[in-house]
């Protein structure tokens, strides 16, 4: 009944649930206490509202911020509040004393103090956002950008004001209760006189040497430094925040461009989402910003996504543009018709070329260029399952995606049949369960079964836990978890952070974050390699045999592909990833189309165990997993491997700069043309401009 009730006031704990339900109640029991009268039980009320109301702000509850949207917001539970004592006080026959009109004054005065420090953290806030945000860019040496307000007066600073009413609505109650109204006026001054000195401490970072330069000085700035780095090759990227990891997967193959590369993108949350990376950014979240940067030097432009706002830089002609994704898969996003945009659109493999010529939606078959998978390189090809261990399954299935199709994927329909399945195997494995970040986003229905998938490899974990098959080297599990927890302090050390093992700068300044936004290089390799240790000592930390549910960015995907001897997913670009390991896998035919059709319509399954939604076809991926040598599909991965994903040589990245290379040279000659046309027409123009010799008599009698 507790999980129902947190459900519906989508809260995110019973401990959420009761501070809502405390709050929702205090002041009902206000109301009722400043009408009896008590003093007692409105102070114990009010501090009641005070504590719940301040807990939830703390949790960033939804149930507060559904409570603004129906104006009971903040302010307003904090005058009902200073309402209700002023009733309380003219009940308790105070309404001809003095301390009685203290507090009208006093609480007028303080909502007078709200708007003016609102306009000023407003103002503050709004000057210190850049136009122009940037990373790993040297603009202190051009501009200058101050130091942030102390993060006490900014964070939470609507709270924080308001709660300046304690002292007054303390000591007026002191007041009520002993009959004298010192107390009363000593708590009225202390609200008044702190409220002052908050606005006034706000006022001088709206002025002067405390402020930011302004937009023309920021973007002039900006277009110094492009002049002077000059980038060839940029990645832009327009997207959600749940979307960063589209971006992310690019950022190492950007490191790795022999041409200079720049990314560029569109929105704050992604740039605060931004996996470390030694490449330069930049996030113009305005179009006519963005519109107006020097970008004469780049030459090719790289896209990760389909959006509306590629717009704002398919326009400038004097870059190549390529469609690149963010994966490499049967779904109909990887075949958009958008992608007619694009000069070039940059496959895998020879698939992704089908691909296109099946679907007809306009793209060239000249205008495709095969350049392999440059993320797919920590893939480690699969040797058998290693001597003395159980076989591991990773089920990773994708999302619902946005048209409700339940071919998308199995979660809904087969995924409790797989996984239950795979706990009960006999011989058995280990699950690893690992969910798109976006499962549960469109669908409640999808959301309840991932909830009911976790739950059951969670349960399926707890009992094999104390089952005497199973043991573990206690000595060293303890001994990871250690290293684990070391790794992770100095991650948090070099990355500024109080916890987490995250890689960013610490500053939430938008300003100050641009202005010491420079990586350290020496500091990058070390979290690098540190990343690199935190996987090794996390799969060491639990037992092989140990059924595990992961979430989150860390470990990463390919992390489980290296762990893991087989996989079951949905069609996404995981299986195509996956088949780069060689390793048996199964996909889910969730629309039941039928093995046939199924494999007609979707290349990547052409080598895979198919999965009815009952599952029942599951134990073929097992058999090839326990014995590689009777395996019916291993040939079959290796050619599908090659037509997807292109030839082991030269390398992916070796192919992708060549690609990159070869279109810069297309981008010249497309510039060197036009100029030279320009120039043609300027000179026909000047020879149309120079007056006409006059004609001589004779010539006069010719011509005519």
């Amino acid at each position: 009944m507790i999980s129902t009730a947190i459900r519906v006031a989508r809260v995110g704990s019973p401990a959420e649930l009761a501070a809502a339900a405390l709050m929702i109640l205090g002041f009902p029991a206000l109301m009722l206490a400043a009408l009896v009268p008590s003093v007692p039980a409105f102070a114990a009320a009010a501090a009641v509202t005070y504590l719940a109301d301040h807990y939830l702000h703390r949790k960033s509850s939804y149930l507060v911020n559904r409570l603004s949207k129906v104006r009971a917001g903040l302010s307003i539970r904090f005058l009902i509040r200073q309402l209700l004592l002023i009733l309380l006080l003219a009940r308790l026959g105070f309404a001809d004393d003095l301390i009685y009109y203290g507090a009208i004054a006093c609480f007028i005065a303080f909502y007078g103090l709200q708007a003016p420090h609102g306009a000023l953290v407003t103002l503050i806030r709004n000057r210190r956002r850049m136009p122009v945000a940037t990373r790993n860019i040297d603009l202190a040496s051009r501009i200058r950008i101050p130091d942030a307000p102390p993060r006490r007066l900014l964070h939470r600073s609507a709270e924080k004001m308001l709660h300046l009413d304690l002292a007054a609505v303390a000591g007026i109650l002191v007041s009520a209760s002993l009959e004298s109204a010192v107390a009363g006026f000593i708590g009225i001054g202390v609200t008044v006189g702190l409220g002052c000195l908050y606005v006034l401490a706000l006022v001088p970072y709206v002025r002067g040497a405390k402020t930011p330069p302004n937009a023309e000085k920021v973007l002039a700035a900006v277009d110094d430094w492009l002049a002077e780095y000059r980038p060839e090759t940029v990645l832009y990227f327009s997207g959600s925040k749940d979307s960063a990891y589209q971006v992310n997967m690019w950022l190492e193959t950007m490191e790795q461009l022999d041409s200079k590369p720049l990314i560029i993108l569109r929105e704050r949350v992604i740039l605060n989402n931004l996996a470390p990376t030694t490449v330069p950014v930049i996030c113009v979240p305005g179009g006519v910003h963005l519109m107006n940067l020097d970008l004469s030097n780049v030459r090719v432009a790289l896209y990760a996504a389909n959006v509306g706002k590629n717009i704002h830089l398919l326009r400038v002609p004097t870059m190549k543009h390529v469609f690149i994704g963010h994966g490499d898969s049967d779904k109909l996003a990887s075949v958009n018709p958008y992608s007619k945009v694009y000069d070039e659109v940059w496959t895998a493999g020879r698939a992704g070329r089908d691909r296109y010529a099946i679907a007809d939606v306009g793209v060239r078959d000249e205008d495709i260029v095969e350049v392999g998978r440059p993320q797919l390189a920590p893939i480690q090809t699969w040797q058998g399952v290693p001597e003395g261990r159980i076989p591991t399954v990773l089920y990773a299935p994708t999302w619902e995606g946005w048209d409700g199709n339940p071919g998308n994927t199995s979660i809904v329909l087969a995924g409790e049949n797989i996984v239950k399945k795979l706990v009960k195997a006999d011989p058995p494995v280990r699950v690893l369960y690992k969910p798109h970040p976006f499962t549960g986003t469109v669908s409640a229905e999808a959301k309840a079964a991932h909830q009911r998938i976790a739950a059951l490899v969670q349960q399926a974990a707890t009992e094999r836990a104390t089952d005497p098959r199973f043991t573990a080297d206690a000595a060293a599990q303890t001994a990871a978890k250690a290293e684990l927890a070391r790794i992770e302090a100095r991650l948090a050390e070099l990355s500024g952070k109080g916890k987490g093992k995250g890689s960013g700068n610490s500053k939430g300044d938008e300003a100050e974050a641009t202005r010491d936004g420079l990586v350290d290089v020496a500091k990058h390799e070390e979290i690098a390699r540190l990343r690199t240790e935190w996987n090794t000592a996390y799969w060491r930390s639990f037992g092989s045999h140990e059924h595990r549910l992961i979430t989150g960015a860390e470990p990463r995907l390919y992390d489980c592909f290296n762990v893991s001897d087989a996989m079951v997913s949905d069609i996404s670009s995981v299986v195509s990833d996956f088949i780069a390991s060689g390793k048996p896998y199964a996909v889910t035919d969730s629309a039941e189309l039928g093995v046939e059709e199924f494999k007609r319509q979707n290349t990547a399954v052409r080598a895979a165990t198919i999965l009815s939604n009952s599952a029942a076809e599951l134990g073929g991926l097992l058999d090839a997993v326990r014995d590689p040598s009777a395996d019916p599909l291993a040939e079959d991965r290796g050619d599908l491997k090659r037509y997807l994903l292109g030839p082991d040589e030269p390398t992916s990245i070796e192919q992708f700069n060549t690609a990159v290379a070869n279109l810069a040279i297309k981008a010249d000659a497309r510039n060197v043309g036009q100029e030279s046309r320009a120039a043609a027409g300027a000179a026909e123009g000047d020879l149309a401009a120079v007056p006409g010799q006059r004609l001589s008599a004779a010539e006069d009698d010719v011509t005519a």
